[in-house]
């Protein structure tokens, strides 16, 4: 008896999703998924209602890259409004303490070195941070007070870009992964002698994708109904553009998606992108591999060896015996 086919097409690709307010993270991406049919599909890095701006979804096979996109530097920009305390830190919440107190522009641009740098903070009790398995925002709607742990996150830049009354202020953040802006506000407030919460939040990068590669979610709609719709889809491997890339020969990339491990032979392998680094065996790095322009493997170069850890298999049939070369970079034509 023949395997059983699985539903949706072999879509494979990046598409970068201008979210709108209103909207989860989680349901962006199942209607990305109905509209092109895919297999699979998923987002690398939560957006919360909302918020607005880059959210990154994969398709197929780039989903084997999401965790490179998770690991990257983001960049928001947010409003903070002062005086108020929120259940959520943000303005969809319940109002618990409110202040007076309202910063000025010195004050705000005295306290932001302290958050700049790295910074533990706690993250919010509405938040997606599993306590004994349960989600924290789980916890806090049953009127449970979730204990979280503090972590620590880099904020890279901190600035502050307006103030267009007392009440309120405007910054623009580089953060690493992890970093909660409800929580920063928040604690920037109490630094500040004062509450707050957030009123608006747009993700303006992720890693390589920024708003120069994004649409709006109607538009992607509107283009996976225009065959072939998978050529409208970035290519999986910009998700690893801080990684080396080599090219391999048609053998070791077989030996490759087979998961088998090749030996790295300066003759049989060069680097794209001008990046330099010894294929000797004392080489360790992440590397990924591709051969005439379509995706093998992200690999361990180690001990002299390329050893597989995450291998693309973009045949028609999900047949890694089957080696299909992509009829364009990054998707699949059906």
């Amino acid at each position: 008896m023949g395997r059983r086919r699985k539903k949706g097409r072999p879509v494979s690709g990046w598409a970068v999703v201008d979210k709108p307010a209103g909207l989860t993270s989680t349901q962006v991406v199942g209607k990305l998924r109905w509209a092109f049919d895919a297999q699979k599909a998923g987002h690398a890095g939560t957006l919360d209602p909302l918020a607005t701006g880059i959210l990154p979804i994969a398709f197929g096979e780039a989903t084997k890259t999401i965790p490179f996109i998770m690991d990257a530097e983001k960049v928001y920009r947010f409003t903070a409004r002062w005086g108020e305390a929120r259940d959520t830190d943000d303005a969809e919440g319940a109002v618990t303490a409110t202040s007076d107190v309202r910063p000025t522009r010195e004050a705000i641009l005295g306290a932001l070195p302290a958050f700049t740098g790295a910074i533990s903070q706690v993250p919010p009790k509405f938040s997606a941070v599993k306590v004994d398995g349960e989600r924290a925002y789980d916890l806090a709607r049953d009127g449970e007070k979730p204990q979280l742990a503090p972590r620590e996150v880099e904020i890279y830049k901190f600035a502050l870009l307006d103030q267009p009354d007392p009440g309120h202020a405007v910054f623009e953040i580089e953060c690493s992964k992890g970093t909660y802006v409800r929580a920063l506000v928040r604690d920037l407030a109490q630094k500040l002698g004062t509450f707050g919460h957030v009123t608006a939040l747009r993700r303006l990068a992720v890693g390589p994708f920024d708003e120069s590669c994004a649409r709006g979610l109607d538009n992607w709609i509107e283009l996976s109904h225009i065959p072939p719709a998978s050529e409208h889809l970035m290519p999986i491997e910009t998700a690893l553009d801080d990684i080396p890339a080599l090219a391999v020969t048609g053998k070791d990339a077989s030996r490759l998606r087979h998961g088998q491990a090749v030996l790295a032979r300066p003759g049989l392998i060069q680097v794209l992108d001008g990046t330099e680094f010894s294929l000797g065996a004392g080489a360790d790095e992440t590397v990924f591999c591709s051969c005439k322009g379509d995706p093998v493997a992200i690999c361990h170069l180690r001990r002299g060896e390329l050893q597989p850890v995450k291998v693309f298999n973009l045949s028609p049939e999900g047949d890694p015996d089957v080696d299909n070369a992509r009829p364009q970079s990054g998707s699949y034509q059906g």
